[in-house]
């Protein structure tokens, strides 16, 4: 970073204006590809089908480890949605990951009848506080062959594990993780909505064409599959870091790992206001920030650059540039048309057709991800979210900003995001 700096301000000082067209050609080809790999992404179809049957003789344990942080009140919600899980008890181990000093939320799960398979993992106090710290704990107590790892308000499709199961006995010895697509459902209004659709074009998206043409991807917070051994060969999470399943991702990339997709979702509660949005999309963008600045430290292959640079460098680019760009042409474009309505003779502020084309086409392609995306994951298609998905947008870069400041102030802060209980029936 250093020396990147260092050549960006020599180069500023000898030829401005040189320095200037080179980075805005940069970052001008950057966003125009990145809007095209979107848009390749919304028109290829999906692909794989139902996995091969597998006797249930021939299953193989499986460990499921349930991060949990002050969520007493869920502990009941979120039990019932871990028991409701197909598949056999006697090669189930249902593992909640808990702080020692939470006693409330320890105390509510042992309020409650535990079966003989699930069991409490209490993480020892220290630093740093975070929810992969929690994990590693469990997985060095893991007893299964798989292990899959879910939030707090999560509820998975029954025959998840099932279908992860038969996926890893007929897949490469190489596939060490299965990622499921995440359905946030069951509330309302403008950032659950814009929230929900985000995630359709995450998992339905951007991550099957990602998986299709191998190239490493981000893996999702949860519902993240994975064979136990390789696991701990690799070291389990890094405790550091935010978004601990981005790092991990490429992490298994470059050890040479593969990664699939599942079909059967996992339904969790979505933030359904600013106040619990903001932070929560903060940390993610640091923690991406994080991967980032750890493994372009190193040397990696082509195919693991380029699903760095995709997966994670270009969410973090676009989530700085989005807003101030799109005001500077909206700006740019009211100006030249008072311009040309006051004084058609001086209208001397016009927008650069380059421009233009990129603003326009880049929010088509964004757009189009998020009709295909709402579409595969059965949401609605609103004409009202779709005109106001760029406004969401943008507000990522109010939390890209955030996330700058607490990388260096705060990089190993952990913004907790609050669960209710909900209404409807696991």
């Amino acid at each position: 970073m250093a020396g990147f700096a260092a050549a960006l301000a020599l180069a500023v000082g000898l030829a401005p204006g040189a320095t200037g067209e080179v980075v805005y050609l940069l970052l001008w080809v950057l966003f125009a590809g990145n809007a095209g790999l979107r848009l390749a992404a919304a028109l290829t179809p999906l692909t794989g089908g139902k996995t091969p049957y597998l006797h249930p003789g021939l299953l193989p344990r499986y460990t499921v480890i349930v991060a949990l942080y002050h969520e007493a009140g869920i502990a009941a919600q979120v039990l019932a949605a871990m028991l409701a899980l197909r598949y056999p008890k006697d090669r189930l181990d249902i593992v909640f990951a808990l702080e020692a000093d939470d006693a409330e939320t320890i105390n509510a799960l042992r309020g409650l009848d535990l079966p003989e398979y699930v069991r409490l993992s209490l993480t020892p106090p220290g630093f740093p506080r975070t929810k992969p710290r929690a994990l590693n704990y469990a997985l060095a107590e893991a007893r299964g062959d798989l292990l899959v790892v879910y939030d707090a308000e999560d509820r998975p499709d029954p025959g998840q594990l099932l279908e992860a199961a038969r996926a890893f006995a007929a897949g490469s010895p190489r596939l060490i993780c299965l990622q499921a697509p995440l359905r946030p459902v069951g509330a309302d209004g403008f950032i659950a909505r814009q929230f929900a659709a985000e995630y359709a074009v995450q998992f339905d998206v951007i991550l099957p064409a990602m998986a299709r043409i191998g190239l490493p991807f981000p893996l999702g917070g949860t519902s993240n599959h994975f064979r136990v051994e390789p696991l701990k060969k690799l070291g389990g999470w890094d405790a550091h870091n935010v978004t601990e399943d981005a790092d991990l991702g490429v992490r298994l990339a470059a050890a040479g790992y593969e990664s699939g997709l599942l079909r059967s979702p996992t339904s969790e509660t979505p933030t359904g206001c600013s106040r619990s949005w903001l932070p929560q999309r903060t940390r993610w963008i640091k923690g991406y920030m994080q991967t980032l600045l750890v493994h372009t430290r190193v040397k990696r292959s082509a195919r693991v650059w380029a699903g760095l640079g995709l997966g994670v460098g270009m969410s973090v680019l676009a989530a700085l540039a989005y807003a101030p760009l799109s005001v500077m042409m909206l700006a740019t474009l009211t100006l030249y048309s008072l311009q040309a309505l006051c004084d058609p003779a001086r209208a001397v502020i016009a927008p650069g057709l380059a421009d233009l084309l990129l603003f326009v086409l880049g929010n088509a392609a964004a757009l189009c991800a998020l009709v295909v995306g709402q579409r595969r994951a059965g949401l609605r298609v609103r004409i009202g979210d779709l005109a106001t998905a760029p406004f969401y947008w943008g507000l990522q870069t109010l939390a890209a900003v955030f996330a700058l400041y607490q990388l260096f102030a705060r990089p190993f802060h952990w913004d907790k995001t609050e669960h209710k209980p909900v209404a409807d029936k696991v």
